[in-house]
């Protein structure tokens, strides 16, 4: 059986005295679409930033390909070369237009013509429905739109798996779909995906497993079937409650 393309082995981080992420272990194939939800400050994006080391763990092993995850400044840039990142506040420079965003990186880091590069860029915000705002600037977009520039931003490096952290939390809610059916075409592509999210309807459509988190811990893993027909833990089937109406 293939190796995990992601695997966190026995995680443990503090913010000083606070215990953040408890005896973490996960294993991501490559192709698989992890939802990993659960109540606020229950170690969600703090999990998925140390994977592509924004955050420092403390303890345990994080491998992305076999290359593990550590604070040397050579390795980190290696892995986030394979590891996109999507925040919730867009995080795209304001100085430069929407096409120079999506070659920066492909240029600077990797190397690539600018032709080459341009004309990658020009694929992707085609194919996140954004084309014809290559020559704007960040502000002058939605925050949907900056939100799709930023899914094709990060798909520009060519990683080998997407992050998302919460994507759609700073969207007014008429902005939330046209940002959800990009991650719906993205997964149905095959991309490596994981993904915390509150957007339980997301959640059913698209992944492969469901990962509650709940007080720094996994608490629970399944199906999204098994996860929200029959959750296995009182804080799953409370949480459940709260998020669906």
């Amino acid at each position: 059986m293939e190796n995990p393309l992601i695997q966190l082995a026995n995680v443990n981080k503090w913010y000083n005295q606070f215990h953040v992420l408890r005896d973490i272990d996960l294993e991501v194939r490559r192709g698989e679409r992890i939802v990993v939800c659960g109540p606020s400050g229950s170690g969600k994006s703090t999990m998925i930033r140390c994977i592509n080391g924004l955050e420092a763990y403390e303890q345990g092993t994080i491998t992305v390909a076999g290359e593990r995850v550590d604070q040397d400044d050579d390795n980190i840039e290696k892995i986030r070369q394979r590891v996109g990142m999507v925040f919730q506040s867009f995080n795209l420079f304001p100085h430069l237009s929407i096409l120079d965003n999506l070659t920066l990186g492909p240029i600077k880091l990797k190397r690539v013509p600018r032709a080459a590069a341009e004309a990658r860029a020009m694929e992707l915000l085609e194919r996140v429905h954004i084309g014809h705002q290559a020559l704007k600037f960040p502000n002058q977009l939605s925050g949907g739109q900056q939100q799709r520039v930023a899914i094709a931003r990060a798909l520009a490096m060519e990683p080998d798996v997407m992050l998302f952290d919460e994507p759609t939390s700073a969207l007014d809610p008429e902005m939330v779909k046209e940002v959800l059916d990009v991650m719906i075409e993205l997964a149905g592509t095959g991309m490596t995906m994981i993904c915390v999210t509150h957007e339980m309807g997301f959640a059913r459509a698209v992944a492969d497993r469901v990962v509650f988190m709940a007080d720094g811990a996994i608490a629970e893993v399944g199906t999204p079937d098994s996860f929200f027909s029959a959750p296995r833990t009182e804080r799953a089937r409370q949480f459940i409650q709260q998020v669906i109406h």
